[in-house]
């Protein structure tokens, strides 16, 4: 899958040990071990961005726990360089395009800007990777702030569903480490702890430098002022497989604000496909054709919703607020499935809904409802659609790039991507289906189905037994 690169011996720095290059992507590694990688045609603006080999999976220990998201909460904030005032004033000059994120495995530092402040730019991201002062009361101020995000998340089950899904798919692991710092933790999180933090992940050979619209010459001229000097780790990773356990959550209802209505929640899940795997493209295809959203999209002529989840569930019905697929990949596993919600109700018919369309995913092609090649046709061309419009953003560009290369080593040219969606026929999505959904795939998990329930007690029945009844899992 991976794309090979081309190795010269070349050098372009003193200390840059070696250069590949494939089209307009170039890789170089420093000697200390910071990858940098340039892509994209020259514009008149410029994406840049430092990829560190951390997040919420590698917090194995207890004293580790949280810290990625507080990692993120004190990106762009005072450094030993810079009083917070000064960041912000020096942010604000540049455009203010910039953002750090947190991932379960990855910490992201990001910007945009016009060619011509390219360094300033990059000089200040550098800064708050390299430099930033972490003092006990800056700690304080942020650590009230993820608080108030905390809270503030545990009150839309939209954005916490699927942070209890994966605690729950990856019980105790790993992926299943809690992406958002528990709010118990945050007391016991400090200057300390960061610094820790720090010296474990912030490392050279844990370091992406990616640029977007920037020569490779003067991209790599940047890293090395700035991140040439990096120490080599000093403490041991946590660094452990993922292993996809399964299992069932119930959560109380929730409390709808103003006037919005009362609605269950579920989440239906299985262990999905590695971003490495040869069949994420087909399971990428199967999340695209099964499609779904919510309700208010779903009805009116000529609104163009071809998608299984609209046509079968959301336009026939009229109980179900929301129903969508879903699928999440990491380098080691994912999760694949299908979430909705619905009147209090209709709670006992909606996980036999969902696994109703699963299985007609399945269905040989000589089945009626079986997947037809015009249907999966228009799935593999609303998916490229999507991955080149989406790389028409400079940010998303550059996130490709960073993260393609922490991963693979490489990038993928998106020509690839999409030569081998192409390439995909209905008996490859219905084969893909069914090793995610029934048979495992074959990554050491238990196969056992992934259930998150939100609502009253009682109303969804028994969601394993129904699960079981369609053949699903193990």
């Amino acid at each position: 899958m991976l794309a090979r690169l081309s190795t010269g011996g070349a050098l372009i720095g003193r200390r840059a040990l070696s250069t590949q290059a494939t089209g307009s992507f170039q890789l170089t590694r420093l000697a200390n071990g910071v990858r940098v990688a340039t892509d994209g045609a020259p514009g008149h603006f410029s994406a840049l961005g430092i990829y560190v080999d951390a997040g919420s999976r590698y917090e194995a220990y207890p004293q580790l726990a949280g810290l990625s998201h507080i990692m993120d909460r004190l990106a762009f904030k005072a450094t030993q360089k810079r009083s917070g005032d000064e960041m912000a004033d020096a942010l604000d000059k540049l455009g203010g395009n910039y953002m750090c994120a947190s991932s379960r495995e990855a910490l992201m530092y990001q910007a945009a800007v016009f060619n011509q402040d390219v360094e300033a730019m990059f000089g200040l991201v550098a800064d708050t990777v390299r430099w930033p002062d972490i003092t006990r009361e800056e700690v304080q101020e942020q650590l009230a702030t993820a608080e108030y995000e905390i809270r503030e998340i545990w009150q839309k089950p939209e954005l916490i569903q699927p942070e209890i899904m994966h605690m729950a798919a990856f019980h105790g692991n790993t992926l299943g480490n809690p992406l958002l710092c528990p709010e118990e933790q945050l007391s016991q999180i400090t200057p300390e702890h960061v610094l820790e933090y720090r010296r474990m992940f912030f490392t050279p050979e844990r370091t992406v430098a990616a640029f977007v619209g920037v020569d490779h010459a003067r991209a790599v001229q940047l890293a090395e002022q700035y991140l040439g000097d990096m120490p080599a780790a000093t403490l041991p990773v946590p660094d452990e497989p993922a292993r996809y356990t399964g299992g069932l959550v119930e959560l109380p209802p929730h409390e709808p604000i103003g006037n919005l209505p009362e609605l269950a929640y579920v989440h239906l899940a299985f262990e999905g496909l590695s971003i490495s795997d040869p069949d994420l493209y087909a399971l990428a295809t199967l999340q695209t054709l099964l499609g779904g959203g919510g309700s208010f999209s779903a009805g009116g002529p000529g609104k163009g919703m071809y998608s299984r989840l609209y046509t079968n569930v959301l336009n026939q019905n009229g109980a179900l607020e929301s129903c969508q697929a879903f699928n999440h990949s990491y380098t080691d596993s994912g999760l694949f499935g299908i979430a909705g919600s619905c009147i209090p109700e209709a709670a006992h018919t909606l996980t036999a809904i969902m696994c109703y369309e699963l299985v007609r995913c399945m269905l040989p092609a000589y089945k009626r409802h079986s997947l037809s090649e015009r249907e999966v046709q228009r799935a593999k061309n609303q998916l490229r659609s999507s991955l080149l419009m989406n790389l028409e953003s400079r940010m998303i560009e550059l996130e490709d790039l960073g993260r393609q290369v922490q991963v693979h080593g490489t990038k993928i040219p998106a020509e690839e991507m999409c030569d081998k969606i192409e390439r995909l026929t209905a008996d490859d999505i219905r084969r893909v289906a069914r090793r995610v959904l029934v048979d495992g795939v074959g990554n050491g998990g238990s196969g056992k189905p992934t259930v998150v329930l939100q609502g009253r007690e009682g109303s969804f029945g028994d969601v394993l037994d129904t699960v079981r009844r369609f053949g699903l899992g193990k």
